[in-house]
């Protein structure tokens, strides 16, 4: 069996969870999130927990299990600490900002490129080169700040571009490290 699928779901204090066929809503201090989960799911809400159970071990059902229980975990999580990813800039004259609800970026080219903020995402500018994107929705944050790091994806040989603050380039050498071969 499913050992995360079988884990059941703390609710803290302040959450509530409600199930309503096949649709998961849990709301919390940070916002209200809602799921449609697989029919063959099966999801009870009994005291201050939340079980997700399947119908039998075919292997779709054993797949969807463990993928269900950690969708609405996040759930649980977002509307209670919320979800964050940091994006950093490097280059030189390389510059972000926020200019209202937008996120203005001098990424090298001609032009400013504007991002503009979607709502249930928050966007934080603390220095010209780092970004701050969070929310409640694990899944909105993270494609949202791959929306973002995909204006300028940081290049191998200087490294120049947007990266998340946790990731490592791999750089590699220029034309001169080639050196004298014959």
């Amino acid at each position: 069996m499913s050992r995360i699928g079988r884990k059941p779901i703390n609710i803290p204090a302040g959450v509530t969870a409600t199930v309503d066929g096949s649709v998961v809503t849990v709301k919390g201090p940070k916002g209200t999130l809602t799921t449609k989960i697989h029919p063959n799911m099966t999801v009870k809400v009994e005291g201050n927990e939340i079980l997700v159970t399947r119908p039998n071990d075919e292997k779709e059902n054993k797949a969807l299990h463990g993928t269900t229980r950690s969708i609405i975990n996040n759930m649980v999580l977002g509307v209670t600490e919320g979800f964050k990813k940091e994006l950093e800039v490097n280059g030189v004259g390389y510059r972000v900002q926020k200019q209202g609800s937008n996120l203005v970026m001098n990424l090298g080219f001609s032009h400013q490129v504007i991002v503009p903020e979607v709502p249930g995402i928050t966007i934080e500018c603390p220095t010209a080169n780092k970004i701050v994107i969070s929310g409640p929705d694990k899944q909105q944050v993270g494609q949202f700040a791959a929306e973002v790091r995909e204006k300028r994806p940081p290049e191998p040989y200087k490294g120049k571009g947007i990266k998340y603050v946790d990731e490592h380039i791999r750089r590699k050498e220029g034309k001169a490290g080639k050196g004298a071969k014959k």
